[in-house]
């Protein structure tokens, strides 16, 4: 029977709430507090009640006020005599999509390699999908969950069929130096691509059952029935794994071994802009290219009606043609005075030299 804690504490939804609200993960939380990561989330989901003296911690760090910078006064600039180079200013916006790609990315990165086992596909799709957030950052930005956004970004780019008809993967990467890690990754990869991505959304990544289900869209049921039938197709090859904590931290072992880093978030920005310009001209040269088909097009265009000729229609009371009729009397006479004439005779006229 769990203890009841002495101190009172916010319902599980209120205090998952109260740890983002402070920018905490549940890593970071359960460092602080001296338990494990599953422990936390057990006590965000409402299955056990904190108890003992982890649970003072655990209400103080959550009634703990926002750590908000106090605000500075504005001091003017000292003169000086000598043009110096003004530094870059980081707009806040930009400042906000640092933290999130310094805070996701590095994970982001192992989790995207682990789904489709391939490392350069799994550093184009984080670095496409953070892209896509700065476009849309304004978006983004005010979304409930900002990383799972960009997570699923990086699914849908890096699991796309689309990839088989690039050359350069039609040959498999190069499987992991350990053959436990390497038999481990092909067994994932063995599982149909939404069971791989709903069992390291869970027993990964360490989402709750319904924001699992949520970001697979699938329903609550449909979820766990996809997480138990890929526990079952990994045990049967790996009796080892068999136990989920043995299997998160396998996961977290094959993840870490393989060295993939993201590029800076300052480049990934740059691109991202770079892209959006390119796909802007691109559709202001279209557009120009139509308008000025368009204008030729009624430059030469004929400028009044013509109409069509109507097509033949037969008239009635027209005989229908016929042969020669017979001869008349002159015209018997005519004849028979022709043929009595002869062709060479002197009523024919013959050039005579002179």
């Amino acid at each position: 029977m769990t203890q009841s804690p002495a101190t009172p504490l916010p319902t599980p939804k209120e205090r998952r709430r109260l740890r983002e609200a402070k920018s905490l993960s549940q890593a970071q939380l359960a460092a602080r507090i001296g338990v494990t990561r599953e422990t936390i989330r057990a006590w965000e989901s409402g299955r056990t009640t904190p108890g003992g003296t982890g649970s003072e911690k655990y209400a103080e760090l959550l009634r703990a006020p926002l750590d908000r910078p106090a605000p500075r006064k504005a001091t003017p600039k000292p003169a000086t005599t000598s043009a110096a180079p003004e530094q870059p200013v980081t707009r806040p916006s930009a400042r906000a999509f640092d933290a999130l790609y310094a805070y996701a990315a590095p994970l982001l990165v192992r989790h995207t390699y682990l789904l489709s086992g391939r490392r350069a596909l799994a550093r184009e799709a984080v670095e496409r999908a953070f892209q896509l957030a700065w476009e849309r950052w304004p978006e983004v930005a005010v979304d409930p969950d900002p990383a799972g956004w960009v997570r699923a970004a990086a699914y849908e780019y890096a699991m796309s069929p689309w990839h088989r008809l690039r050359p350069g993967f039609r040959r498999p990467d190069a499987p992991p130096a350990d053959p436990a890690d390497r038999e481990l990754l092909d067994v994932l990869l063995s599982l149909p691509p939404v069971y791989r991505r709903t069992l390291l959304l869970y027993d990964w990544v360490g989402l709750d059952l319904p924001e699992t289900a949520a970001e697979t869209e699938a329903s609550t049921p449909a979820a766990a029935h996809r997480v138990l039938h890929a526990r079952e197709a990994v045990a049967e090859r790996l009796p080892d794994l068999a136990i989920p904590e043995q299997l998160r931290q396998r996961l977290t072992a094959l993840a870490g071994a393989e060295r993939l880093e993201a590029p800076k978030p300052s480049l990934v920005r740059e691109a991202g802009e770079r892209r959006v310009r390119f796909w802007t001209r691109a559709a202001i040269a279209v557009t120009t290219l139509i308008i000025g088909a368009t204008v030729l097009t009624l430059r030469v265009a004929p400028t009044h009606y013509e109409p069509v000729p109507a097509p033949g229609a037969p008239v009635s009371g027209v005989p229908a043609p016929s042969g020669p009729g017979p001869l008349s009397a002159r015209e018997r006479q005519l004849r028979a005075l022709l043929q009595e004439e002869l062709s060479g005779g002197p009523e024919r006229l013959v050039p005579v030299p002179e």
